[in-house]
């Protein structure tokens, strides 16, 4: 197609300003447009290169050197350099946030998050989501949609799935959202259960792994202390866009000081930064042998953290298990706790085995719940064993 370029001459002067035509395209949904059964594929999608693969990972301090090393990552029978599954979480999540979240007063869990297939450069995801339920807590209160969202390569294989709850105002009398596309493909209703995994079997390189993440490191009960902490700055909100998501919350000024409560201010970093920079603090001491998220569930962001604040971390193991038909691996279930604004000792210092309690379980024991505590959450992790 060749298309030819007259010069371009000023129009503006031209045309009259008609104020009968002003459009505000709306994005996001309120409750009531919310419908169980309704199915959304998100727009625009996202290519994954080897670029911000290693982006993603040096910029949340992921020590695994299966997400850094293209060499290693083959030697474990992968193809190529797998995009973490920490990237693969936000781009998924924030490919959705245009339909589903964009109006969310607040994300309240993750569940369910199963990793199912590698990311490599070249490969372009999209996601899908489906509305489950609609919790209506009457008319002058915010509701709960409960969603599910999969991400699929392009060959539409299912690559991530999960759930997430999300809290939504009604509309009222406020402007009605953008309609939203007609999916291209059915939405996969059966939750898919098989990992599918290239692993070779070739053991694992102590010295490009590290020394204590072997499973046999690991026993039931072990609270591990990880050392440092990350402070935030303003570059939250370049990065919340890096991955795609919409939600202005997180980068426009204006509207995060035109709310009121606890979320009113400048702008919320996203919480899928927050978890990646927690789990990134974590990866020297809890995933560096890892070859693969199995998932996690029970995801709560319990305090908003802000440019300025400086997150600590900690994790318990809460089981250690056989890997099924897999010689020379096994399962390693911690739980992840965030802090801000203290180190991760002086917070177990602190809050000793409060720290550990759901924040939502505290009041029925009577418990305070910890204005310190940022995120908590269980992952799944499939770990090599020092002797394969």
């Amino acid at each position: 197609m060749t298309v030819n370029l007259p010069s371009q001459q000023e129009l503006s002067p031209t045309v009259d300003v008609d104020l009968e035509r002003v459009r505000r395209p709306q994005y996001g949904r309120y409750l009531d447009e919310l419908e169980p059964g309704q199915t959304f594929e998100h727009p625009r999608g996202f290519t994954f290169t080897r670029g911000n693969i290693l982006l993603f990972s040096r910029t949340f301090m992921q020590a695994n050197p299966l997400y850094l090393n293209a060499q290693y990552a083959t030697e474990l029978g992968f193809s190529d350099l797998p995009a973490s599954p920490q990237m693969v979480f936000n781009v998924v999540l924030s490919l959705g946030v245009q339909n589903d979240s964009e109006k969310a007063i607040a994300n309240l869990g993750y569940y369910d998050v199963q990793f199912l297939r590698p990311v490599y450069p070249g490969d372009t995801l999209r996601a899908f989501t489906r509305v489950l339920e609609r919790k209506d807590r009457g008319p002058d209160k915010p509701g709960i949609a409960r969603i599910r969202t999969v991400g699929v390569n392009q060959t539409n294989n299912v690559v991530l799935q999960y759930e997430r709850k999300v809290m939504v105002a009604w509309r009222g009398d406020r402007l009605p959202t953008t309609p939203a596309a007609t999916p291209s493909m059915p939405f996969p209703d059966e939750p898919l259960s098989q990992v599918d995994l290239p692993l070779s079997g070739a053991a694992v390189t102590g010295v490009l792994s590290g020394p204590n993440t072997a499973v046999e490191d690991f026993s039931c009960g072990d609270i591990i202390v990880h050392a440092n902490g990350r402070s935030i700055t303003e570059e939250h909100m370049a990065l919340t866009y890096l991955v795609g998501n919409s939600h202005p919350l997180h980068f426009d000024g204006e509207y995060s000081r035109s709310l009121s409560g606890k979320m009113s201010g400048n702008p919320i970093v996203y919480g899928g930064l927050v978890f990646a920079w927690l789990e990134g603090l974590a990866s020297r001491d809890i995933s560096e042998r890892s070859v693969w998220e199995l998932g996690f569930t029970e995801g709560y962001h319990t305090q908003p953290v802000f440019a300025g604040d400086t997150l600590g971390a900690l994790s318990r193991v809460l089981a250690v298990e056989e890997a099924a038909g897999l010689h020379g691996y096994g399962i390693v279930t911690t739980q992840l706790i965030g802090v801000k604004n203290l180190t991760a000792a002086a917070a177990l210092d602190k809050y000793a085995e409060d720290l550990f309690i759901k924040e939502d379980s505290k009041r029925a024991l009577g418990k305070e719940k910890i204005s310190d505590k940022i995120f908590e959450i269980e992952r799944r992790l499939l770990l090599t064993r020092r002797s394969q």
